[in-house]
């Protein structure tokens, strides 16, 4: 093979946004950033519970991770695999998600690390077998992709016997790697994605003319990092925008509050405007998550005549379980404001259409379960 020169900046990889609110962007990376990443996972894993050895995780196995997602996503390559390779730790592959299977092999080969997106978290604690297999070896028990309802936070904690529940807030164009909350820390702060005093990442929250908004108030995230993306393959337009002086502008909307903690409330492109009122979908499925009945939800905006939008949800019920609008709505309206309180309900037995990655598919749904509402 011809010599080839390798520096800091040269390409490394290009690796797909999920497309979720449009259409897929290839991410291009450098080498130097791709290194940048894996020293910062290794030196916050240390915090929270990744790097840990046996005896002080207290399982009393070596760091090991599982992993669940694909590899042309940008968790199960660079945080996942690139991670494992780096730090020399095992690595217990699956050929695709399967609850059971994941138990299985967690058991067999005493996994010490589950990354994924929040609903497989709850895909595993919803297995019927789950409490016949030995999950003590796991210490840490999230991932990222999406915020995680708070009912789903503190049933890990009380589900696993060491496994503490985790979430970072990072992205393709980050090269997964951003702000993270892990244990105590997110048991006293469910719906944040972690404290935003790190020495690899910046974080503001910006106003839509790009100007930093005081704290506690509301806006797009901007985040700065060695770790990011140096633009998208052969879309300059794009790179431009969403790359602002060494800023990328996330697309999510958020705010950090007094102590300094980030909460993702919504996408910019998936946020309801209702009448003039803001609707963040992830406070409405938080809510809806804490009905027992409920496996999954997603929540998502209409076109309305009158208000512009209206909310709307997908509800999948667990097996067995029973739901009605009525019982949805009377729960939801003692749990978030009445503008909130989605005005068209779909149930169903099957599951929430995903992308490979695990992200809920809310344009697929609308059509799907509100086609005539169009």
């Amino acid at each position: 093979m011809p010599d080839v020169v390798i520096g800091p900046e040269s390409d490394a990889t290009i690796l797909y946004t999920a497309g979720t609110t449009g259409f897929p962007k290839g991410a291009v990376s450098t080498h130097g950033a791709i290194c940048q990443t894996l020293i910062a996972f290794l030196s916050s894993a240390t915090i929270n519970g990744a790097r840990r050895g046996p005896s002080e995780s207290g399982s009393g196995v070596s760091p090991s991770f599982i992993l669940i997602v694909p590899l042309f996503h940008v968790t199960g390559c660079i945080a996942v695999m690139m991670g494992c390779f780096a730090w020399h730790l095992k690595l217990v592959m699956m050929y695709r998600w399967e609850p059971e299977r994941a138990l299985q092999l967690i058991e067999r080969h005493q996994v010490s690390n589950f990354i994924g997106v929040p609903t497989q978290s709850w895909d595993l604690l919803e297995s019927p077998n789950f409490k016949k297999y030995d999950t003590s070896s796991l210490t840490a028990v999230g991932g990222g992709g999406a915020p995680a309802p708070p009912a789903l936070v503190a049933r890990v904690e009380r589900s696993f016997a060491q496994g503490r529940p985790s979430l970072a807030y990072g992205m393709t164009e980050t090269n997964a790697f951003g702000i993270g909350i892990y244990g105590d820390e997110y048991l006293s702060h469910p719906t944040s994605t972690g404290n935003t005093t790190n020495i690899v990442v910046d974080v503001e929250i910006r106003d839509a003319d790009g100007v930093p908004v005081p704290r506690g108030g509301h806006g797009e995230i901007w985040l700065k990092s060695p770790t990011l993306i140096r633009g998208y393959w052969n879309r300059p337009d794009d790179t431009a925008s969403s790359i602002v002086d060494g800023w990328l502008r996330t697309g999510d909307l958020g705010r950090i509050d007094d102590e300094g903690y980030l909460y993702v409330e919504d996408r910019v492109k998936d946020m309801i405007l209702r009448a003039g009122e803001n609707v963040y979908s992830a406070e409405v499925e938080a809510a809806i998550y804490e009905l027992a009945a409920v496996y999954e939800a997603a929540v998502f905006g209409l076109a309305h005549e009158r208000l512009g939008e209206e909310v709307a949800c997908v509800v999948m019920l667990k097996p067995g379980a029973t739901l009605d609008e009525d019982e949805l709505r009377s729960y939801l309206q003692s749990r978030v404001a009445t503008f909130k309180v989605p005005t068209r309900v779909a149930f169903t037995q099957e599951p929430l259409p995903r992308n490979p990655a695990g992200k809920f598919l809310k344009r697929e749904m609308q059509q799907r379960y509100f086609a005539s509402a169009e």
